[in-house]
């Protein structure tokens, strides 16, 4: 790791929340900042990039260490990280988390990935005070905003009474090398039948609920099977379970717990639909990653989803579990509908880019250098 000389960059990156476990956070971080070396930036980093000018900083400020290595970097944040502002002689600081240091001369820009925990509050949560106090305070006293979607945008307005022309929302993107159509040859002979593929976690206002009802009354549903990608959650996927059981649907409704980074293609193009109804998302990268590889798409017509998806969707009231039952009984019986949402997706995919998301990014951060 180069350690950087104190007179160097004016720029300086917090990585302080990346870790090797795939999160939407760290891989919105891993894939922005190679497009930053533009500005000849600092990464304050526990892991070693060569092509960077680093300072190093410990590992155990990431969400692999839990609630403790959260609160670890908020102190941090707070009491380590202006002195190193200071010590690099830095002008500006940009972090892919909304925090930063209060209080002191540090400049900074944020990015903002949703109020989720706000719109659906849980008792006890840690992050329903950290996103109603801390992280207003943090976005008042920020430079600019950065934020994912119009959808976020318009939350924080709301939120935290944050003027709209201080934020540039820039949509986020894929890796158009690993999340692609898979051609008929590389396709395994599927033993199974046809699925309904969900990605994401099992928390009520990602609405499983209502897919599993919405599922268990498609016409012929013994005819397919639901598969559920996420990692299993003891607070909701018991009661989950439950139903599926109740509904007669053990044997077709597939609970797949955490599904690899390398494997999700495989299950996505596979399937005969994703289906995505979640109540809110702060931009949804499931919806963007099934459209790339080919896979029609069913989703919500609520937050940031019809941005990500426009016209390339079938988009739903997620909480009518009619519409969901009545989109998936389309794709089901209508091959001339899946190949037309197959072709209008992979066309809006390619609307996306990590290079553009990394060069608006870069435009906003030299307004402020």
């Amino acid at each position: 790791m180069d350690i950087i000389s104190s007179d160097s960059n004016q720029l300086i990156v917090n990585l302080s929340v990346i870790f090797s476990k795939s999160t939407g956070i760290s891989n919105y971080a891993k894939n922005l900042f190679p497009y930053l070396k533009l500005l000849q930036p600092t990464l304050l980093t526990s892991e070693n990039y060569s092509d960077f000018n680093c300072y190093p900083i410990p590992n155990k400020f990431t969400p692999a260490n839990g609630t403790k290595g959260h609160l670890r970097r908020l102190l941090w944040t707070q009491f380590c990280l202006p002195k190193i502002y200071i010590n690099l002689k830095s002008s500006l600081l940009f972090s892919p988390i909304p925090e930063a240091p209060f209080w002191v001369q540090c400049r900074s820009i944020v990015m903002v990935h949703d109020f989720i925990p706000l719109r659906f509050p849980k008792r006890f949560s840690p992050l329903t005070p950290y996103h109603r106090y801390y992280v207003p305070e943090v976005l008042n006293q920020a430079e600019y905003i950065i934020c994912n979607s119009q959808s976020t945008a318009q939350d924080i307005v709301n939120f935290c009474n944050i003027p709209a022309n201080k934020i540039t929302p820039i949509l986020l993107a894929y890796n158009p090398q690993h999340f692609r159509p898979i051609t008929e040859n590389d396709k395994e002979r599927s033993p199974h039948p046809p699925y309904f593929l969900y990605i994401g976690r099992h928390d009520p206002y990602k609405n499983i609920s209502r897919l599993i009802s919405a599922f268990a009354n498609l016409p012929s549903n013994h005819e397919y099977q639901l598969w559920l990608a996420g990692p299993s959650d003891d607070r909701y996927t018991p009661s989950l379970k439950k139903q599926v059981q109740e509904l007669g649907l053990t044997n077709q409704v597939k609970f797949l717990d955490y599904v690899s980074y390398e494997d999700l293609p495989k299950i996505i193009s596979g399937a005969i639909a994703l289906v995505f109804p979640s109540l809110w998302e702060g931009f949804g990268l499931p919806v963007l990653e099934a459209m790339a590889c080919g896979t029609p798409v069913i989703t919500s017509n609520l937050s940031s989803l019809p941005e990500v998806a426009g016209d390339a969707a079938i988009l739903i009231d997620p909480y009518k579990v009619a519409e969901i039952t009545d989109a998936m009984q389309a794709i089901a019986t209508q091959s001339g509908l899946r190949s037309h949402l197959s072709k209008l997706g992979l066309a809006r995919a390619s609307l996306f880019s990590w290079e553009k998301t990394g060069k608006e990014t870069v435009d906003v951060l030299k307004r402020f250098l």
